[in-house]
């Protein structure tokens, strides 16, 4: 994600009309450093304030003058002259949120400076604002961890990076770079999305060592609780950060998590993890029609978590035991598989109006039906799974392709790409329905091209 990131902040640079920019995302997915690596590649200027380290420029930013609040950041330590061709950073933004509001007046007043904000839990800021809010005046940019292709080309895997990123649907992948994909895709599944876990796997080749990273941050997102569980209870909410990490595509039951607190106590916890984005919903959506948001059933939905190596890492997977684990069964298993899928999804649907995912469920008594995942591309519904087997073994798209408006569906499993008409015979409401329909079956590793070959697939 952080290369498309690095392009949307091109373009955003570029533009002459451009608004200060806010990036949003969980702690450590790398929010500072791409603010930092992006001015050094535009030899822009840099001019950062942590706003943790300077409470006192509360009374500053109050005043809403961007004039004066320039003068006073040019007497801090080593900050230098702000001017157009700086880059104004305002790093941990949350800790004086009267910088969020002047962020307007930058815009009316000093439009010729581009101006970056980030900050961890500002989601909770953001929220819980008594100031008003510069609506109109700013823009977002939603960050994530790194996806599989940054990931290859972290560990300078050029070619297969090139591969991945310009593949076309039909385009042959021969044995050799099918195998070497699958085998760096197990090492993702472990090491996962989180730049310093990335960065030092690429240089130590050691999963050990990522496991030492891990747990750190693992540690630094279980010190945060205190900073937005206010007076909740910890221990409770660490039950239930490790409940999200351990039921990945599981439909949530708040008995599951426990049997002594209530619902609404449990469901605020989990609502404090979205907002601190270490986890996220997956909305159960009766996908009747487009926006996929207008069908939903928030009562009902499963989790996903923020990274794939952090939820193996507290799922318990073990460096020492990695290598004894069969490929194929790890690649495919239910839960890791989905994480994997979800979590690019979430980065391909990072800069949309509607970025929230939404799967589909149907419950009977002897009628159970669930995918995956439902996402809305080139203005189509697309049902995803995500498994292996065979086309015979796909009862649930089945049904939803027999009751919902989508032409084409999509899986993914460890195979090579393919697309098969599927016809089959699906029972609804009691009488025998025949069901035909195009299903693209796509490696796991091609996930980040998925819109790209819906698209071409659509227009064949």
């Amino acid at each position: 994600m952080q290369r498309l990131q690095s392009k949307l902040l091109n373009n955003w640079l570029q533009n002459n009309h451009r608004k200060p920019l806010i990036v949003r995302g969980a702690r450590q997915v790398g929010k500072s450093t791409l603010v930092e690596l992006f001015a050094t590649e535009n030899r822009q200027k840099l001019r950062c304030i942590n706003l943790e380290r300077h409470p006192e420029l509360a009374e500053i930013f109050a005043t809403k003058d961007p004039q004066r609040i320039i003068q006073q950041i040019e007497f801090l330590p080593k900050m230098g002259d702000i001017s157009n061709e700086s880059l104004l950073f305002f790093d941990e933004i949350q800790a004086v949120p009267e910088a969020i509001a002047a962020l307007r007046y930058f815009y009316e007043e000093k439009p010729e400076i581009p101006v970056v904000a980030a900050g961890s839990l500002l989601e909770f800021a953001l929220a819980d604002h008594s100031f008003s809010m510069p609506v109109g005046r700013i823009q977002y940019l939603h960050m994530g961890p790194m996806t599989f292709s940054e990931f290859l080309l972290a560990l300078n895997e050029e070619r297969l990076y090139q591969f991945i990123t310009g593949y076309e649907f039909g385009q042959e992948i021969g044995e050799v770079v099918h195998q070497r994909l699958l085998d760096l895709l197990k090492s993702y599944y472990y090491v996962g999305g989180m730049p310093e876990a990335v960065a030092v796997f690429a240089e130590t080749r050691s999963y050990r060592a990522v496991s030492e990273v891990h747990q750190s941050i693992i540690d630094t997102y279980r010190d945060d609780f205190p900073k937005y569980a206010g007076s909740r209870n910890l221990n409770r909410m660490l039950n239930v950060f490790n409940f999200a990490a351990r039921n990945v595509g599981i439909k949530v039951k708040y008995s599951n998590i426990s049997r002594q607190e209530q619902s609404v106590t449990l469901k605020k916890d989990l609502e404090l993890l979205a907002m601190a984005r270490v986890i996220s919903k997956v909305v159960h959506s009766h996908c009747s029609g487009l926006p996929l948001q207008a069908d939903l059933e928030e009562k009902v939905y499963k989790l996903l978590f923020l990274d794939i190596g952090l939820m193996n890492a507290i799922c318990g997977l073990d460096w020492l035991n990695l290598s004894q684990i069969d490929e194929g069964k790890f690649i495919n298993q239910g839960a890791i598989a989905e994480q994997f899928i979800g979590q690019h999804l979430q980065a391909i649907l990072a800069d949309n109006t509607n970025r929230a995912l939404n799967y589909w469920l149907r419950e009977g008594k002897s009628s159970n039906a669930e995918l995956d995942f439902v996402v809305a591309l080139g203005g189509r519904i697309i049902p995803v799974e995500v498994k292996s087997g065979a086309t015979g073994s796909l009862k649930s798209l089945h049904q939803f392709m027999g009751s919902k408006p989508a032409s084409l569906a999509v899986r993914f499993d460890t195979q090579l790409p393919n697309v098969q008409q599927v016809e089959t015979v699906i029972k609804q409401n009691k009488e025998q329905k025949q069901v035909s329909y195009p299903l693209i079956s796509l490696p796991l590793y091609l996930v980040e091209r998925l819109e790209t070959i819906v698209l071409d697939c659509q227009a064949r």
